[in-house]
């Protein structure tokens, strides 16, 4: 079997997320959010889980808010039993995902028939603004251009990878936060303060100069500006929502099972094709 290519240097993702929470002032206010998310659309479901996993790489943050579930972290093979959950939350942690749908598929193994999926993750917005003048500013000082930003899945194809994944009745659609700061060196700080400092296997070993992120900064500020002479990043948190198969769920009709007319459904007049259909006079 053909192994995904290596995306993500673990150890190094390891040390970012023990040195945020080392951190005097760690920057996980969107974890928080996501926190916030998760719960007001666990309301929209009505259903109460009895049995629910959570996969973080910020265990103590996501524990306290689901005392009930079983923490696991986000290894490439994920710690959860087939069949023994009625709830697993994939929590913030997909966009370092090597294998993505490798992930999704352990999660969906995880549920019961008819158990919940919710895979939360950065989505292709993200920091947009920061990409964008880095890659610009690298190329004009270097003539090339290295891994500095995860890249990140268009929520357009996750709704495809749920289908692939096994999940029914599945749903993406994603949270935009627009973030102002003072500069992109502030930014910069933050990311590294969240844990999502650049973790990429492919990443370029070497500092680099100063110049380019003098560069990068000052398209930025150029380019992006906020409001009282600050900065403005954009970060997109996609949702995943995905059932585990069961009959009790609704299905598609079978094509030409359909038992009314869909011109009547319209109030239009059914003609043979070529003539246009009109209103129903009366």
């Amino acid at each position: 079997m053909t192994q995904p290519p290596r995306l993500t240097d673990r150890d190094t993702l390891l040390r970012n997320r023990a040195r945020a929470l080392r951190s005097d002032a760690p920057a996980l206010f969107l974890q928080e959010e996501a926190v916030l998310e998760v719960k007001e659309r666990l309301i929209g479901v009505n259903r109460t889980f009895t049995s629910p996993a959570l996969v973080t790489g910020f265990p103590d943050l996501w524990q306290n808010a689901f005392p009930q579930a079983a923490i696991v972290t986000d290894d490439a093979v994920l710690a959860l039993e087939p069949g023994a959950h009625d709830l697993v939350i994939h929590a913030m942690t997909l966009h370092w995902a090597d294998d993505l749908v490798g992930q999704l598929v352990q999660c969906r193994r995880a549920l019961r028939p008819d158990g919940l999926f919710l895979g939360l993750m950065f989505g292709g917005q993200t920091l947009h603004e920061l990409r964008a003048c880095l890659a610009q500013a690298e190329t004009q000082i270097t003539g090339g251009l290295s891994p500095r930003v995860a890249p990140m899945a268009e929520i357009r194809d996750l709704g495809g990878l749920l289908q692939r994944a096994g999940f029914a009745l599945p749903v993406a659609d994603s949270v935009q936060q627009c973030v102002s700061y003072q500069s992109p060196l502030h930014l910069m700080r933050d990311l590294r303060a969240m844990g999502e400092g650049n973790a990429l296997h492919f990443r370029r070993r070497t500092l680099a100069s100063k110049a380019l992120f003098q560069a990068a900064s000052s398209l930025y500020c150029a380019n992006f500006p906020a409001a009282d002479d600050r900065i403005e990043a954009t970060f997109e948190i996609v949702v995943l929502t995905g059932w585990a198969p069961d009959a009790s769920q609704p299905q598609a009709l079978r094509p030409g099972s359909a038992t009314g007319r869909l011109a009547d459904a319209l109030n239009t007049q059914e003609l043979p094709t070529g003539d246009k259909a009109g209103p129903k006079n009366g």
